[in-house]
């Protein structure tokens, strides 16, 4: 495997502003050319997390995807974070992995937050995706996602026999301060059990609704063990996965070839 840049953006996302939102974030990742292959924003980065965004959500011609694929084509990498999108009747909490000829490729949130009524206003997601991206297989979730071991289970592929589904899993977030330990917690449990690295995308700062995020962005590697971890601050760093290192450790340590067979309905 190759060694894969991946680059997370913990900002500090403004309130019910989309326009702002681009601006902002386009700003922070600016000097990312060059310099990485994967660009994580937080998740409903162009409003926050909000259930009063939903009359304003966009559809696949608005104005974020777009800018999402502008984004990917400058900084010649690809670019992911989830935002509110309309889709016929039913409103996603979705999130987007845009590569840099264009293509954009899509996981609706599964898992809504019922504790505060997120499955009142949105619609579910039905279906898991796998992305295939610079040699790695890259597995896109939502927040609260994080929670249910079973949905994010890493098996093998039947299509690929051998294979694991994914290499990376990705967590993008608005997860509250309050319940930080479980998001740190949580992100190394998903590494250890899947044989696989995670990087885990939050915001920082206060919402509309005076809900603070203390960020604790991070990437955790197969072991359980951080290869960067965040403070409450706004920041954008950049770590390389090592593609050799983590193949070796699933070969030492095929615990894989050990776990139940199963399918996700």
């Amino acid at each position: 495997m190759n060694n894969l840049r991946i680059s997370l953006v913990q900002g500090e996302t403004l309130w019910h502003d989309p326009a702002g939102n681009r601006e902002y974030y386009g700003e922070l990742i600016a000097p990312l050319h060059g310099t990485t292959d994967l660009v994580l924003l937080p998740e409903t980065f162009t409003s926050g997390f909000s259930n009063d965004a939903i009359d304003n959500a966009e559809t696949m011609d608005g104005p974020t995807v777009g800018w999402m694929r502008e984004q990917a084509a400058r900084l010649d990498a690809a670019v992911t974070g989830s935002v509110q999108v309309r889709d016929g009747e039913a409103v996603y909490n979705r999130m987007l992995f845009v590569t840099p000829d264009g293509s954009v490729q899509q996981y609706d949130k599964r898992h809504l937050f019922r504790y505060a009524h997120e499955h009142e206003r949105y619609a579910a997601g039905r279906e898991r995706l796998t992305v295939d991206w610079k040699g790695w297989r890259i597995c896109p979730l939502v927040c609260y996602d994080l929670r249910f071991p079973v949905y994010s289970r890493n098996r093998f592929d039947v299509e690929r026999p051998g294979d694991l589904d994914y290499d990376l899993a990705l967590y993008v977030a608005n997860w509250p301060a309050a319940r930080a330990y479980p998001w740190k917690t949580l992100l190394r449990a998903r590494a250890i059990e899947n044989l696989c690295y995670v990087a885990g995308l939050n915001r920082v700062g206060t919402d509309g609704n005076g809900i603070h995020y203390s960020g604790d962005s991070a990437v955790i590697d197969f072991l359980g063990h951080p290869v960067t971890e965040c403070t409450d601050e706004e920041v954008v760093v950049t770590n390389t996965l090592l593609g050799s290192e983590l193949a070796r450790h699933r070969q030492k340590f095929p615990a894989m070839l050990d776990g139940d067979a199963f399918r996700i309905s």
